[in-house]
C-alpha cells in the first residue's frame, strides 16, 4: 500500500469529505469532541463535498470540510500546514460567519445552531506540550460555559510523538494516520474503528483515479515550493540581519572609538599640560634658590623629574 499524506489539500478533502464514506469523518468528529453516548454524531450531511478536481480545476479543492449533524450542529474541520499571521483572527471570522450564516433575519436568533472548529496544524501554535486543546467561551468567575455555541478544537500534529505501540484509544490512532500515514505501508494492527480503517482505505492512493493522482502529486510539488520559499525567505532574512548588524557595530565600534579617542585625547592633553606647567613652575622656583623638597612638595614632581631640568 502507498498511503498519500492527509495533509495534504487533495488527500484531505477526499478523505474527510467523501459523501460515500462519511463514516469517516463521523468516526473522527466523534473521537476529536469525545462525545458520550446520547450526544454521539450519528449522520452527517457534508456541506461541501469533494470532486475529483484536474489541474485546471483545481479551485475546488480547499482545506476544509463543512458538515452538519442530525442535530443541526455545524463542524468546521480544516487542516492548515503552513503557519500564517492571523491565523486565529481567521479561524474566529470564519466560525462566526458560519454561525451568523444561518439566519437572515434578528427574530431568526432562535434558530442558530451550535458551530464547532476542528483545526488541525502542523505546527505548534499554543503554549503547552498537550496536542489536543479545546477553547470555550467561559464565565471567568464561575468558569461555567454559558455560551456554548461557538467551540474551537485544535491538533497540532508536531506535538503528538507517539509511536505505533503506545496508542491508547480512538483520538491517538486518528493523529497517528494524520502524521504518520505517508511512512506506512500497512493498516496498524491496533486499528479497529470503521471509520479510521476506512480512512486508511480512502487514503491508499492504489485506488486512486489518474486525475487525482496527478492533482495530489501537482499539490505535493506546490506545498514543497512554497515550503522551500519560506526557508529560503529565512535564510535570507538572517543573512541580511547579519549584514545589517555588522555594518551598525562596524558604525558604532567607529563612533565609541572617536568618542573614546577624542576623550583620550583631552584627558592626555590636559595631562600633559599640568606636567608642563608643573615643570615651569619648578623652573622658576629653583633659579630663585628654593630647595629640591620644596619644589617637589610644592608642585608635585618627583626629584627624577627636576633633575631633567
Amino acid at each position: 500500500m502507498r498511503f498519500a499524506d492527509p495533509k495534504s489539500d487533495i488527500a484531505f478533502k477526499k478523505i474527510f469529505g467523501n459523501e460515500g464514506r462519511k463514516e469517516i469523518l463521523i468516526s473522527f468528529l466523534n473521537a476529536v469532541l469525545d462525545l458520550p453516548e446520547g450526544r454521539r454524531v450519528l449522520d452527517v450531511e457534508i456541506l461541501n463535498p469533494y470532486q475529483a478536481p484536474r489541474i485546471q480545476g483545481l479551485r475546488e479543492t480547499t482545506l476544509d470540510v463543512r458538515a452538519k449533524d442530525q442535530r443541526g450542529v455545524q463542524y468546521i474541520v480544516e487542516m492548515q500546514v503552513q503557519k500564517r499571521t492571523g491565523f486565529e483572527k481567521r479561524v474566529l471570522f470564519y466560525s462566526a460567519k458560519a454561525y451568523s450564516g444561518q439566519v437572515l433575519r434578528g427574530e431568526d436568533y432562535p434558530r442558530l445552531n451550535q458551530v464547532i472548529f476542528i483545526g488541525i496544524c502542523d505546527f505548534s501554535f499554543f503554549e503547552g506540550d498537550d496536542y489536543l486543546t479545546r477553547h470555550l467561551i467561559l464565565n471567568t468567575s464561575t468558569l461555567k460555559q454559558e455560551l456554548t455555541d461557538l467551540e474551537f478544537n485544535f491538533i497540532e500534529l508536531p506535538k503528538f510523538n507517539k509511536a505505533e505501540g503506545e496508542l491508547a484509544g480512538v483520538i491517538e490512532q486518528w493523529a497517528f494516520f494524520l502524521k504518520n500515514a505517508p511512512n506506512l505501508d500497512l493498516v496498524p494492527a491496533s486499528v479497529k474503528d470503521q471509520g479510521l480503517k476506512a480512512a486508511y482505505e480512502t487514503a491508499n492512493t492504489f485506488q486512486w483515479t489518474k486525475d487525482e493522482l496527478d492533482v495530489y502529486d501537482y499539490w505535493s510539488m506546490r506545498t514543497q515550493d512554497e515550503r522551500g520559499a519560506i526557508q529560503f525567505a529565512q535564510e535570507e532574512g538572517i543573512k541580511k540581519g547579519i549584514q545589517k548588524g555588522r555594518e551598525e557595530g562596524i558604525k558604532e565600534g567607529i563612533k565609541k572609538g572617536l568618542k573614546e579617542g577624542r576623550e583620550e585625547g583631552i584627558k592626555e592633553g590636559r595631562e600633559v599640560g599640568e606636567k608642563q606647567m608643573a615643570l615651569e613652575i619648578a623652573r622658576r622656583m629653583k633659579a630663585k634658590g628654593r630647595t629640591t623638597e620644596e619644589i617637589c612638595e610644592l608642585t608635585g614632581l618627583a626629584p627624577e623629574e627636576l633633575a631633567e631640568l
